[in-house]
């Protein structure tokens, strides 16, 4: 591994700490840069994540991707895990924090507004992410293109009724723009990017090419993801420094949550017998979360200034560290699955 890859962890703490102080210097420069958005998605983010996602999507091999349908296997476990068991432990978790353990520390009002931020984060599974946890574990290409492409197309028509039944409400107003928009920009754009960077290198020179030019561009991608870091944290870091507390009390189901479905996914994967390459997305898609359209959900059904709201910043807030902590431990454990 390159330099930034070896201290990836280091990078991002770094970054985590440099984006809370620039957004308590600079408060009006990134609100500035939180103002640009569209449909309740950040333009700059959306580039610093193209980004990342760019150099994956040029590995993509179409001709590979007919023999997706020999493995059904990790398809199989990512929507059991993603849409049968995800938005049904989170929510229990919710209830058993803040109607039981934290249930002297929280007003009754917030505890509700907790949980259902909680719910709308466990029903949206990850589209953009995903693809980087998958690269950085060299999962895959072509298999997390299908994972996440099956898991988009079902939250098309599972994410409102899930959401209506765990929350207790029957009018959700999904977001379609939000939703639309996030799978257009993160899946379909750099998708159209990599397929046509192929072509011009395989028109050329071949793989050698191709291989090549990903070296080159490799740093660009961390780089895009520590970008990514810096600005998700410049923009909380108000509530950051405003509400630790509550922060604290949020995350702790939350990383219950996360490395609970992710033991439940690696241990079904040594059980089915994936090979590592299928495992480590399959892993790892059920266990970060669509951060986008939750927070745009729990502005729309409960305010800006909600606890649901709240929750589900917090959701942002902890995945980047927790999942470069379950990167690690999968690569660390790469010989236990197969070949």
């Amino acid at each position: 591994m390159g330099v930034f890859e070896r201290y990836l962890s280091v990078w991002v703490g770094i970054c985590i700490i440099a984006g809370v102080i620039i957004g308590k210097l600079f408060p009006y420069a990134l609100k500035n840069i939180a103002n640009l958005e569209y449909a309740h998605v950040n333009l700059v983010v959306a580039i610093f994540i193209w980004v990342m996602i760019y150099p994956m999507m040029v590995q993509i091999d179409f001709a590979s991707i007919k023999s997706v349908r020999e493995k059904p296997k990790g398809i199989l476990l990512t929507l059991v895990v993603n849409w049968l068991i995800k938005p049904f432990t989170m929510a229990g978790l919710g209830w058993l924090f803040f109607k039981v353990f934290f249930a002297g520390w929280v007003d009754s009002d917030d505890a509700i507004e907790y949980i259902a931020g909680m719910i709308l984060l466990g029903v949206a599974p990850c589209t953009a992410m995903v693809f980087v946890w998958s690269q950085l574990t060299k999962g895959d290409p072509n298999y997390t293109l299908i994972q996440v492409s099956v898991n988009d197309l079902i939250m098309i028509f599972a994410f409102a009724p899930i959401a209506a039944l765990l929350l207790g409400v029957t009018d959700i107003d999904v977001p379609w723009s939000t939703l639309v928009l996030s799978v257009v920009m993160y899946v379909v754009f750099p998708l159209i990017g990599g397929i046509g960077t192929r072509n011009f290198f395989q028109k050329q020179n071949g793989l050698i090419s191709i291989s090549v030019f990903l070296n080159k561009i490799k740093p660009w991608s961390i780089l895009g993801l520590l970008s990514t870091v810096i600005l998700l944290f410049g923009f909380q870091a108000e509530v950051i420094l405003d509400q630790p507390e509550a922060i604290v009390l949020i995350a702790i189901p939350l990383l219950i949550q996360t490395y609970g479905i992710f033991a439940l996914a690696y241990g079904a994967a040594r059980v089915l017998r994936l090979s590592y390459d299928i495992a480590a997305p399959a892993c790892l898609i059920g266990t970060s979360n669509f951060f986008e359209l939750a927070v745009a959900v729990a502005i729309s059904l409960f305010g800006l200034n909600s606890g649901a709201a709240l929750a589900t910043v917090v959701g942002v807030l902890v995945e980047v560290p927790v999942m470069l902590s379950l990167v690690y431990f999968i690569k660390r454990t790469k010989g236990v699955f197969s070949d």
